[in-house]
Protein backbone atom coordinates (compact mmCIF):
# COMPACT_ATOMS: atom_id res chain seq x y z
CA UNK A 1 0.00 0.00 0.00
CA UNK A 2 3.03 2.22 1.02
CA UNK A 3 4.73 1.50 -2.16
CA UNK A 4 1.17 2.65 -4.36
CA UNK A 5 1.06 5.85 -2.43
CA UNK A 6 4.16 7.00 -3.04
CA UNK A 7 3.91 5.84 -6.94
CA UNK A 8 0.42 7.82 -7.37
CA UNK A 9 2.53 10.64 -5.42
CA UNK A 10 5.07 10.50 -8.12
CA UNK A 11 2.81 10.08 -10.86
CA UNK A 12 1.40 12.88 -9.75
CA UNK A 13 4.04 15.44 -8.83
CA UNK A 14 5.51 14.50 -12.70
CA UNK A 15 1.89 15.21 -13.69
CA UNK A 16 3.16 18.94 -12.76
CA UNK A 17 6.28 19.43 -14.21
CA UNK A 18 4.96 18.02 -17.09
CA UNK A 19 2.39 20.88 -17.59
CA UNK A 20 4.76 23.16 -16.18
CA UNK A 21 2.22 24.01 -13.11
CA UNK A 22 3.97 26.63 -12.07
CA UNK A 23 4.35 28.62 -15.38
CA UNK A 24 0.44 27.50 -16.16
CA UNK A 25 -0.80 29.38 -13.27
CA UNK A 26 1.84 32.46 -14.26
CA UNK A 27 0.31 32.67 -17.67
CA UNK A 28 -3.54 32.71 -16.12
CA UNK A 29 -2.92 35.74 -13.95
CA UNK A 30 -1.71 37.30 -17.16
CA UNK A 31 -4.27 36.69 -19.05
CA UNK A 32 -6.62 37.58 -15.98
CA UNK A 33 -4.99 40.91 -16.28
CA UNK A 34 -5.38 41.83 -19.77
CA UNK A 35 -9.60 40.02 -19.16
CA UNK A 36 -9.81 42.64 -15.98
CA UNK A 37 -9.04 46.05 -17.91
CA UNK A 38 -10.50 45.25 -21.01
CA UNK A 39 -13.88 44.63 -19.17
CA UNK A 40 -12.85 47.64 -16.67
CA UNK A 41 -14.81 46.13 -13.81
CA UNK A 42 -15.27 42.50 -11.66
CA UNK A 43 -15.85 40.29 -14.55
CA UNK A 44 -18.45 37.31 -15.50
CA UNK A 45 -17.37 34.43 -13.15
CA UNK A 46 -18.37 32.14 -15.97
CA UNK A 47 -17.13 33.89 -18.66
CA UNK A 48 -13.42 34.16 -17.42
CA UNK A 49 -13.67 31.08 -15.95
CA UNK A 50 -13.82 29.75 -19.66
CA UNK A 51 -11.07 32.32 -20.80
CA UNK A 52 -8.89 30.84 -18.37
CA UNK A 53 -9.37 27.53 -17.85
CA UNK A 54 -8.54 27.37 -21.95
CA UNK A 55 -5.77 29.09 -21.16
CA UNK A 56 -4.29 27.04 -18.98
CA UNK A 57 -4.84 23.75 -21.36
CA UNK A 58 -3.22 25.77 -23.99
CA UNK A 59 -0.47 26.41 -22.09
CA UNK A 60 -0.27 22.97 -20.46
CA UNK A 61 -0.08 20.90 -24.05
CA UNK A 62 2.53 23.33 -24.97
CA UNK A 63 4.52 23.12 -22.36
CA UNK A 64 4.31 19.33 -22.51
CA UNK A 65 5.30 19.51 -26.42
CA UNK A 66 8.40 21.38 -25.24
CA UNK A 67 9.84 19.30 -22.55
CA UNK A 68 9.44 16.68 -25.75
CA UNK A 69 11.06 18.65 -27.94
CA UNK A 70 14.09 18.79 -25.39
CA UNK A 71 13.58 15.76 -23.88
CA UNK A 72 17.51 14.63 -24.64
CA UNK A 73 19.04 18.33 -24.04
CA UNK A 74 17.09 17.92 -20.85
CA UNK A 75 18.79 14.77 -19.68
CA UNK A 76 22.29 16.48 -20.39
CA UNK A 77 21.34 19.36 -17.61
CA UNK A 78 21.12 18.95 -13.64
CA UNK A 79 18.38 21.14 -13.13
CA UNK A 80 16.05 18.92 -15.94
CA UNK A 81 17.46 15.75 -15.91
CA UNK A 82 14.97 14.75 -13.24
CA UNK A 83 11.91 15.51 -15.26
CA UNK A 84 9.80 12.71 -16.24
CA UNK A 85 10.63 12.70 -19.89
CA UNK A 86 14.54 12.65 -19.57
CA UNK A 87 14.18 10.38 -15.90
CA UNK A 88 12.13 7.90 -18.19
CA UNK A 89 8.99 8.41 -16.03
CA UNK A 90 6.67 9.19 -18.70
CA UNK A 91 6.72 7.31 -21.98
CA UNK A 92 7.71 10.42 -25.06
CA UNK A 93 4.71 9.16 -27.42
CA UNK A 94 2.46 9.30 -24.71
CA UNK A 95 3.43 13.05 -23.54
CA UNK A 96 3.46 14.16 -27.27
CA UNK A 97 -0.23 12.87 -27.71
CA UNK A 98 -1.21 14.45 -23.97
CA UNK A 99 0.15 17.96 -25.44
CA UNK A 100 -0.77 17.97 -28.88
CA UNK A 101 -4.58 17.02 -27.19
CA UNK A 102 -4.46 19.50 -23.99
CA UNK A 103 -3.35 22.41 -26.30
CA UNK A 104 -5.57 21.39 -29.51
CA UNK A 105 -8.37 21.51 -26.90
CA UNK A 106 -7.35 24.61 -25.29
CA UNK A 107 -7.60 26.40 -28.70
CA UNK A 108 -10.97 24.89 -29.81
CA UNK A 109 -12.32 25.83 -26.37
CA UNK A 110 -11.16 29.78 -26.99
CA UNK A 111 -12.76 29.53 -30.52
CA UNK A 112 -15.94 28.07 -29.65
CA UNK A 113 -16.84 29.89 -25.68
CA UNK A 114 -14.84 32.66 -26.22
CA UNK A 115 -14.53 34.63 -29.66
CA UNK A 116 -12.23 33.48 -32.61
CA UNK A 117 -9.65 36.31 -32.00
CA UNK A 118 -8.48 34.97 -28.92
CA UNK A 119 -8.37 31.30 -30.05
CA UNK A 120 -6.03 33.17 -32.99
CA UNK A 121 -3.71 34.87 -30.36
CA UNK A 122 -3.61 31.47 -28.13
CA UNK A 123 -3.05 29.32 -31.78
CA UNK A 124 0.27 31.82 -32.25
CA UNK A 125 1.38 32.06 -29.28
CA UNK A 126 1.63 28.35 -29.52
CA UNK A 127 3.43 28.24 -32.90
CA UNK A 128 5.78 30.78 -31.68
CA UNK A 129 7.01 29.03 -28.45
CA UNK A 130 6.67 24.91 -30.56
CA UNK A 131 7.70 26.11 -34.23
CA UNK A 132 10.28 29.05 -33.49
CA UNK A 133 11.64 29.62 -30.17
CA UNK A 134 11.91 25.94 -28.93
CA UNK A 135 14.23 24.74 -32.29
CA UNK A 136 16.10 28.23 -31.93
CA UNK A 137 17.28 27.55 -28.33
CA UNK A 138 20.55 25.46 -29.41
CA UNK A 139 21.10 27.92 -32.95
CA UNK A 140 21.28 32.16 -31.72
CA UNK A 141 21.10 33.76 -28.37
CA UNK A 142 18.29 35.52 -29.88
CA UNK A 143 16.28 32.83 -29.16
CA UNK A 144 15.27 34.60 -25.68
CA UNK A 145 13.89 37.40 -27.79
CA UNK A 146 11.45 34.93 -29.81
CA UNK A 147 10.34 33.42 -26.41
CA UNK A 148 9.29 36.79 -24.89
CA UNK A 149 7.22 37.11 -28.18
CA UNK A 150 4.99 33.89 -27.01
CA UNK A 151 5.62 34.70 -22.93
CA UNK A 152 3.94 38.56 -23.57
CA UNK A 153 0.72 37.07 -25.73
CA UNK A 154 -1.23 36.20 -22.80
CA UNK A 155 -2.93 39.47 -21.46
CA UNK A 156 -3.58 40.08 -24.98
CA UNK A 157 -5.30 36.87 -25.03
CA UNK A 158 -7.14 38.07 -22.09
CA UNK A 159 -7.74 41.80 -23.24
CA UNK A 160 -9.10 40.20 -26.79
CA UNK A 161 -11.29 37.97 -24.30
CA UNK A 162 -13.35 40.59 -23.34
CA UNK A 163 -13.16 43.24 -25.84
CA UNK A 164 -13.58 41.64 -28.84
CA UNK A 165 -10.88 43.62 -30.15
CA UNK A 166 -6.87 44.41 -31.07
CA UNK A 167 -6.03 47.80 -29.63
CA UNK A 168 -3.13 49.96 -28.27
CA UNK A 169 -3.59 49.16 -24.82
CA UNK A 170 -3.29 45.49 -25.98
CA UNK A 171 -0.17 46.05 -27.17
CA UNK A 172 0.92 48.09 -24.49
CA UNK A 173 0.10 45.22 -21.57
CA UNK A 174 2.26 43.22 -24.59
CA UNK A 175 5.00 45.22 -24.26
CA UNK A 176 5.20 45.48 -20.74
CA UNK A 177 5.25 41.54 -20.19
CA UNK A 178 7.51 41.34 -23.71
CA UNK A 179 10.41 43.79 -21.50
CA UNK A 180 9.79 42.15 -18.66
CA UNK A 181 11.35 38.27 -19.46
CA UNK A 182 15.03 40.21 -20.48
CA UNK A 183 16.18 40.71 -16.83
CA UNK A 184 14.40 38.07 -15.53
CA UNK A 185 15.78 35.07 -18.20
CA UNK A 186 19.19 36.93 -18.52
CA UNK A 187 19.57 36.85 -14.69
CA UNK A 188 18.62 32.93 -14.86
CA UNK A 189 20.70 32.35 -17.84
CA UNK A 190 23.63 33.63 -15.69
CA UNK A 191 22.84 31.29 -12.93
CA UNK A 192 22.79 28.62 -14.83
CA UNK A 193 24.76 29.28 -17.73
CA UNK A 194 27.02 26.00 -17.13
CA UNK A 195 24.02 23.47 -17.32
CA UNK A 196 22.58 25.45 -20.56
CA UNK A 197 26.43 24.87 -21.91
CA UNK A 198 25.78 21.25 -21.23
CA UNK A 199 22.38 21.20 -22.74
CA UNK A 200 23.58 22.93 -26.02
CA UNK A 201 21.40 25.87 -25.63
CA UNK A 202 23.00 29.01 -26.89
CA UNK A 203 21.96 31.79 -24.53
CA UNK A 204 23.74 35.21 -24.01
CA UNK A 205 25.48 34.25 -20.79
CA UNK A 206 27.53 31.61 -22.74
CA UNK A 207 28.70 33.65 -25.37
CA UNK A 208 29.39 36.34 -22.86
CA UNK A 209 31.35 35.15 -20.31
CA UNK A 210 32.34 38.43 -19.13
CA UNK A 211 28.73 39.52 -18.39
CA UNK A 212 29.25 42.71 -20.35
CA UNK A 213 26.46 42.13 -23.54
CA UNK A 214 24.32 40.40 -20.49
CA UNK A 215 24.46 43.91 -18.20
CA UNK A 216 24.39 46.37 -21.12
CA UNK A 217 21.02 44.14 -21.93
CA UNK A 218 19.35 44.00 -18.67
CA UNK A 219 20.02 47.23 -18.30
CA UNK A 220 18.76 48.49 -21.50
CA UNK A 221 15.48 46.67 -21.05
CA UNK A 222 14.80 47.71 -17.93
CA UNK A 223 15.01 51.24 -18.55
CA UNK A 224 12.48 50.61 -21.08
CA UNK A 225 10.33 48.72 -18.82
CA UNK A 226 10.26 51.57 -16.62
CA UNK A 227 8.99 53.80 -19.53
CA UNK A 228 6.66 51.51 -20.69
CA UNK A 229 4.98 50.52 -18.05
CA UNK A 230 3.30 53.87 -17.64
CA UNK A 231 1.65 53.37 -20.22
CA UNK A 232 -1.41 51.94 -18.95
CA UNK A 233 -1.66 55.30 -16.98
CA UNK A 234 -1.35 57.00 -19.77
CA UNK A 235 -3.86 55.44 -21.94
CA UNK A 236 -6.38 55.66 -19.21
CA UNK A 237 -6.24 51.96 -18.32
CA UNK A 238 -4.63 52.67 -14.28
CA UNK A 239 -5.13 55.86 -12.54
CA UNK A 240 -2.19 58.19 -10.88
CA UNK A 241 -1.83 55.35 -7.97
CA UNK A 242 -0.74 52.52 -10.36
CA UNK A 243 1.57 55.59 -12.12
CA UNK A 244 3.62 56.09 -8.50
CA UNK A 245 3.56 52.53 -8.12
CA UNK A 246 5.06 51.77 -10.95
CA UNK A 247 7.66 54.49 -10.93
CA UNK A 248 8.73 53.10 -7.64
CA UNK A 249 8.42 49.29 -8.46
CA UNK A 250 10.50 50.22 -11.85
CA UNK A 251 13.48 52.12 -9.71
CA UNK A 252 13.55 49.02 -7.52
CA UNK A 253 14.40 46.53 -10.74
CA UNK A 254 16.23 49.41 -11.82
CA UNK A 255 18.78 49.37 -9.16
CA UNK A 256 18.89 45.72 -9.49
CA UNK A 257 19.77 45.21 -13.13
CA UNK A 258 22.37 48.20 -12.40
CA UNK A 259 23.84 46.32 -9.14
CA UNK A 260 24.20 43.19 -11.63
CA UNK A 261 25.47 44.51 -14.18
CA UNK A 262 28.32 46.38 -11.93
CA UNK A 263 30.02 43.35 -10.57
CA UNK A 264 27.52 40.21 -12.84
CA UNK A 265 28.06 37.85 -9.72
CA UNK A 266 25.51 34.87 -9.28
CA UNK A 267 24.59 36.52 -5.97
CA UNK A 268 23.18 39.75 -7.63
CA UNK A 269 21.82 37.53 -10.35
CA UNK A 270 19.41 35.89 -7.67
CA UNK A 271 19.40 39.25 -6.31
CA UNK A 272 17.78 40.35 -9.83
CA UNK A 273 16.23 37.70 -10.47
CA UNK A 274 14.05 38.10 -7.09
CA UNK A 275 13.47 41.46 -7.96
CA UNK A 276 11.80 40.43 -11.28
CA UNK A 277 9.87 37.91 -9.48
CA UNK A 278 8.12 40.97 -7.28
CA UNK A 279 7.81 43.49 -9.73
CA UNK A 280 5.80 41.93 -12.17
CA UNK A 281 2.56 40.04 -9.63
CA UNK A 282 2.55 43.94 -8.13
CA UNK A 283 2.33 45.53 -10.92
CA UNK A 284 -0.28 43.82 -12.30
CA UNK A 285 -2.18 43.67 -9.46
CA UNK A 286 -2.28 47.28 -8.58
CA UNK A 287 -2.98 47.87 -12.40
CA UNK A 288 -5.86 46.01 -12.07
CA UNK A 289 -6.90 46.69 -8.87
CA UNK A 290 -6.61 50.67 -9.71
CA UNK A 291 -8.68 50.07 -12.83
CA UNK A 292 -11.53 48.21 -10.97
CA UNK A 293 -11.86 50.50 -7.93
Amino acid sequence: MNAELVHAKTFVNDLFVLIKFRIGLMVVFSTSVGYVLGMGYVPDPIHIFHVLFATFLTTSGTGILNQFMERERDARMGRTADRPLPAGRIAPELACWFGLILSGMGIVYLGVLVNYLTALVGLLTVVVYLLLYTPLKPKTPHNTAIGAIAGALPPVGGWTAATGVLSGEALALFGILFLWQFPHFLSIAWLYREDYARGGFRMLPIEDPQGHRTAHQVVLYTLVLLSCSLMPALLGMAGVAYFGVAVLLGLGLLYASLTFAQSRTDVLARRLMRATLIYLPVLWTVMMLDKIT
